[in-house]
């Protein structure tokens, strides 16, 4: 099973080799564990693949007749194979691009773009003066929330293992390895491919919201941990090296989840969960930092007889009791000990279990994170007193910067409910209390009179005489479950809550109310009021984004929620959905939409004097908001990007990201300095052209949103079309997610949860919510004048808005493959009419934004400004080919046994076996394409 398709840059020789030396081995493996008639038929496929690729097609004919009439249990060996090799190569380019920053820093060349270096010396070149930068650092903020969805389908075993093959495969491109070491490091290869040949891709049960929570964390350990804290001091190195000014940021880089806090149709988040997810936030926190004290207390061994601690570090010791007879001259590992006791202590009291090894004695418990530091910067000083100054760099200081970042709670805990229920809830308070039996009959400013007047009340509406409903407990026992949490961890373990579906003033009033009846908003003694998380409204739909300027602007003049605001150092955060905006208007008018949002927010924080502060919950795939970070954070209108932003990192992504150091620390610099060079320079590019690009965009978007609604809203029987060329319907069955696909149980587009319709259309290749409508609107604006054509083509060279748009929309493209498309429609939807009118539409706009796209360019490879996409692309695709193929004929067996009903007896198992192969598809694909969910 050797490599897909010859390199056309020869830099890039040396990932093929690899991808080629990887296939090989898998083959291997694959002949021995299934025999030469299966390797054969799988060498046959790829070959077919291969060829048809090369030839610039993509082998449906070839690969129907080959796997056609494949049974079933080898189909899944075939699937297997093409799925593990996909993530193999994903792997070796992972090790490819890593080496490759490796040899750039080492030669001394120019900064890589997206590093901290880079964007420095691109303000410089611009003329930003150094107390500008120095200013901006100061107060960066940049705040990645992991996020659990749907479309995750790796395990973590299978993580696991990948990391070991990335570092095996990565000690090959040393130059300095003899024969033997080579051999040794292909024996252990080969060992953890057969490993992998041997481990089900598929989970045997569906993922718990607690399995969710424990996926998440498992990337401290693999890289954040590590990671941030030294990002952070980077950053203070940098700056310090360039200006001569010490800059202390400790919160430049502030990790969040929403795992475990998301309960927006998620009916397995409960307030214990939620009790759950900050329990396992913070032991991993005080895991981390028993660890590192129990480490420094191991290596610290300098002896009293041969330097001269401080009297503070020896009092420490003393402080410790520890009088082991081995140990009275070694004051470091004494005073560490103590400390290790005294965490100890604190993980005991605040979690109720001790995440590791018992300590020596039992001493009182550290209160605060504040106070680990204090002992611990009296090591770090008496170490710098006699002359240990690298020492305590290199094993004292990272273990300072780790508890000044993560404290005892981690990382932020988002919650998140649908103001729907919020309302529910609240109504019934304010009829149980007598304030009002008809609160959802009230109009919106007789709503807010009433919350208002409550949100200033001494008393509480809650009544221990009276049994609320099912809804308004779990809800307030949420709420109950936060306070709990604070009153352990402090204030940074929860935040945030995140409204869905906010619509106005009251929508924001309900959250401050429940939060008043648990404590979580107080009066203040120099009077107005406090609530202990910020209240962030998620505008998600094309109109809600239309109204959020109104929105947030009666809010801001609301004396009530403006005394709020005032509180939280006069800071608000507004959340905008990039996914539901998109399923609701299309890809270009969901953009314009999101960006026009943006844009009038900023004025009306500025007018309130409010410090506005954006959370862009998008999604992995182009389609919910996805693609490369830098140009998309650069993409931001003026004054959206204040040196503070949130971001949301969801799907496989996140593995991709975050599963090994150097991809975490990549990922992470790459959001700290677009997110800078936002801040301090003009990214619009406009000027006094601004006007005129707004109406071209007005007038683009809206051509785009009525060709997207007459295809996915107003077409009859559309619906029946998507359920049957994609596999909508059977990923519900995948065991990849605890989070139901629909918020309601319906069939209606509108009901389906945006990441499922986006995941659902990768499937069948023909990536639609990240490119449908574009190519008509832009044929149609311009109508074959010349003159507005060249008008075009000047707003995409100088807005990076926009070329950032179009740039990712090409990137969806390039993955398209309609020759693919129209196989699963030929196969799959039972009314061909149906199928080729569609499709015939689907195709025309297709082609437009293709010939758009060449156009802007001037090249016929949409792909001709990342040659390392297109070079994945590639490889990968012979890949998938034959996965395609296998998912079009899986399903149709599948469906042919179902249609009356499920089946019985040996047909039962024969399409629970099918059903296998389908689940095995929908996940070989998702992993392969990186960037489906």
């Amino acid at each position: 099973m050797p490599s897909a398709l010859d390199p056309v840059n020869p830099k890039d020789q040396a990932v093929s080799e690899d991808i080629r030396f990887l296939g090989r081995m898998l083959g291997d493996v694959v002949r021995v564990q299934e025999g030469e008639a299966t390797f054969q038929l799988i060498e046959a496929v790829r070959r077919a693949a291969v060829d048809s690729r090369r030839a610039g097609n993509a082998p449906v004919n070839e690969l129907h007749h080959l796997l056609g009439q494949t049974d079933t249990h080898t189909a899944l060996d075939v699937i297997r194979s093409f799925s593990w090799i996909s993530l193999l190569a994903n792997t070796a380019e992972d090790v490819h691009h890593e080496r490759r920053r490796r040899f750039h820093r080492s030669t001394g060349t120019a900064p890589q773009p997206g590093s901290l270096g880079a964007v420095l010396d691109r303000l410089t070149e611009a003329g930003v003066p150094a107390d500008d930068i120095v200013a901006a650092v100061r107060t960066l903020s940049v705040s990645p929330v992991l996020t659990a969805h749907p479309t995750e389908v790796r395990r973590r075993t299978v993580i696991d293992s990948l990391q070991d093959i990335s570092k095996l495969l990565d000690l090959r491109g040393r130059l300095d390895m003899d024969p033997t070491e080579q051999l040794e490091n292909e024996a252990r290869l080969h060992t953890a491919i057969l490993t992998l040949w041997q481990t089900a891709f598929l989970r045997v049960s569906k993922l718990r919201v607690r399995d969710e929570i424990g996926e998440a964390l498992r990337y401290y350990d693999a890289s954040l941990s590590q990671v941030v804290p030294a990002l952070q001091r980077d950053l203070t190195k940098v700056v310090e090296s360039r200006y001569g000014v010490t800059v202390h940021n400790p919160h430049a880089i502030n990790m969040g989840s929403w795992i475990g806090g998301d309960r927006d149709g998620n009916p397995f988040v409960t307030a214990a969960v939620v009790r759950e997810a900050m329990d396992m936030q913070a032991t991993t926190a005080l895991r981390h930092h028993l660890e590192a004290l129990d480490h420094l207390s191991i290596t610290l061994s300098m002896s009293e007889r041969l330097v001269s601690p401080t009297l503070q570090l020896l009092r420490l010791a003393e402080s410790s009791q520890d009088t082991s007879p081995f140990r009275m001259d070694e004051p470091y590992r004494r005073a560490l000990r103590g400390m290790y006791a005294r965490l100890a202590a604190t993980a005991t009291t605040l979690l109720g279990s001790l995440p590791t090894h018992q300590p020596h004695a039992v001493l009182a418990p550290y209160g605060t994170p504040e106070e680990l530091m204090d002992d611990l910067r009296v090591v770090d000083a008496s170490l710098r007193a006699h002359g240990s100054a690298e020492i305590a760099d290199l094993r004292v200081v990272p273990v300072i910067d780790a508890v000044e970042v993560f404290g005892f709670h981690l990382c932020g805990l988002d919650v998140r409910q649908n103001s729907a229920v919020h309302e529910v809830v609240v109504a019934e308070l304010l009829e149980v209390a007598g304030v009002a039996a008809n609160y959802a009959d009230l109009t919106e400013p007789e709503r807010v009179v009433a919350l208002i007047s409550e949100l200033h009340s001494p008393r509480l509406l809650r009544s221990p005489f009276h049994t609320y409903t099912d809804v308004a407990r779990s809800e307030l026992d949420i709420f109950a479950a936060v306070a709990d949490g604070m009153s352990r961890f402090g204030e940074r373990i929860v935040p945030h809550a995140i409204i869905s579906k906010a619509e106005s003033v009251s929508d924001v009033l309900e959250v401050a109310l429940l939060a008043k009846e648990t404590g979580l908003l107080r009066a203040l003694p120099q009077g107005g009021l406090r609530c202990a998380f910020d209240i962030v409204p998620l505008f998600e739909t094309i109109l809600d984004l239309q109204q959020a300027p109104a929105t947030m602007t009666a809010l801001f003049t609301n004396p009530t929620y403006r005394q709020l605001v005032a509180a939280r150092d006069d800071n608000q955060e507004v959340m905008i959905g990039y996914s539901d905006s998109n399923k609701d208007g299309g890809y270009l008018a969901a953009n314009w939409a999101l960006y026009r949002a943006e844009a009038a927010l900023v004025e009306v924080a500025s007018t309130a004097n409010v410090r506005l502060q954006f959370f862009h919950g998008r999604g992995g795939t182009v389609g919910r908001g996805g693609g490369p970070s830098y140009e998309a954070i650069l993409a931001q209108p003026p004054g959206a990007v204040r040196g503070a932003l949130r971001i949301t990192e969801q799907g496989e992504v996140v593995a991709a990201k975050y599963s090994q150091p150097a991809l975490a620390r990549r990922n992470l610099e790459t959001i700290l300095a677009a997110t800078l060079e936002t801040t301090l320079l003009d990214t619009e590019q406009l000027g006094a052209d601004r006007d005129r690009a707004w109406v071209v965009l007005d007038e683009l978007a809206e051509l785009s949103f009525g060709a997207y609604r007459a295809l996915v809203y107003d077409t009859p029987r559309f619906t029946e079309f998507f359920r049957a060329i994609t596999p909508v319907s059977e990923l519900g069955k995948l065991n990849i997610g605890s989070r139901p696909a629909s918020r309601k149980p319906s069939d209606r587009i509108e009901d389906l949860r945006a990441i499922p319709w986006v995941f659902s259309w990768s499937q069948c290749r023909l990536m639609l919510p990240g490119w449908y409508g574009t190519g008509t609107a832009l044929e149609q604006w311009v109508g074959g004048d010349s003159s507005r054509a060249d008008e075009l083509q000047a707003l995409v060279d100088r807005w990076p808005f926009l070329r950032s748009v179009l740039s990712n929309m090409a990137m969806v493209l390039a993955k398209a493959d309609l020759e693919i498309a129209r196989h699963y429609a030929k196969v799959l939807v039972p009314d061909q009419t149906l199928a080729d009118d569609l499709m015939g539409r689907i195709t025309a706009d297709h082609a437009l934004a293709a010939t758009w796209l060449q156009r802007f360019t001037g090249s016929a490879d949409l792909l001709w400004d990342n040659p390392s996409l297109a070079r994945s692309i590639r490889n990968r695709f012979p890949y998938l080919d034959p996965l395609n193929m296998m998912q079009v004929e899986l399903l149709r067996r599948y469906r042919a046994m179902n249609e009356s009903g499920p089946p019985q007896g040996p047909d039962r198992d024969m399409a629970g076996l099918i059903e296998r192969g389908i689940l095995l598809t929908i996940n070989g694909l998702a992993t392969g394409l990186r960037n489906s969910g």
